[in-house]
């Protein structure tokens, strides 16, 4: 199987959570069987949030582009990046080596156009709609990208995430965050922020996806190809 370089760290949780979710995509019967990943797993990369949304922050890309070289170096024959934010930067990690780059964005638009999703309630830090991360990807297949009023509560749960702080205790908050999503007229709901994909379990009864999910399966196809 072909490697996949994981640029990860944005946050150290949900690099691990991708892992896991590629870990049980494979039906394997021995080590060999599993997809090989090498994961920089790099929690220094400049603040997403601070750069994007301060306006006070270091550039992240600089560091973003020297572990893409350094993950090419190593041997992936592929990247993918567990951080929908920090594909603000997609292009520039892109030309940073020839490999091909797994863009959880266009995986992402694909997914809910092909069950039907045509407003979709974004579940995102408010840098996403500030850089318009996923527009092109969903106008070109028809879609509508819809934010939560509550961005200031959903920054917040981020930031819970990346403190360490429990999902029992935040996953009825997001849940409130994803009625009032619904409440806007959303058909579908798209997780586009790895640390809420670790409070999925609040959205029980909602029609979900998640990015991160799009994105392992197609690491998993990229490995076995």
């Amino acid at each position: 199987m072909r490697p996949v370089g994981i640029l990860g760290g944005m946050g150290p949780e949900a690099t691990i959570l991708l892992m896991q979710k590629v870990l049980a995509a494979v039906p394997a019967q021995d080590d060999r069987d599993h997809v090989p990943l090498i994961v920089h797993q790099n929690p220094q990369v400049p603040s997403r949030i601070e750069a994007l949304i301060d306006g006070t922050g270091a550039d992240p890309a600089p560091t973003l582009v020297r572990m893409a070289r350094e993950l090419a170096a190593a041997g992936a024959q592929a990247l993918a990046m567990p951080c929908n934010t920090a594909h603000a930067y997609a292009d520039r990690i892109g030309a940073a080596t020839a490999l091909p780059f797994l863009d959880m964005r266009t995986l992402a638009a694909q997914s809910v156009a092909a069950q039907g999703a045509r407003r979709v309630g974004m579940l995102a830090s408010p840098a996403t709609r500030k850089v318009r991360a996923f527009d092109a990807a969903f106008a070109a297949l028809g879609i509508e990208p819809v934010y939560a009023r509550a961005e200031g509560e959903i920054l917040a749960l981020i930031r819970a995430v990346k403190a360490g702080q429990g999902g029992p205790a935040l996953a009825p908050r997001l849940r409130a965050v994803a009625q009032g999503l619904r409440d806007q007229g959303c058909d579908h709901l798209l997780v586009a922020c790895t640390e809420l994909s670790l409070l999925t379990d609040a959205l029980s009864g909602m029609p979900w996806s998640d990015s991160l999910d799009d994105l392992t399966r197609a690491v998993v196809a990229f490995a076995k190809g």
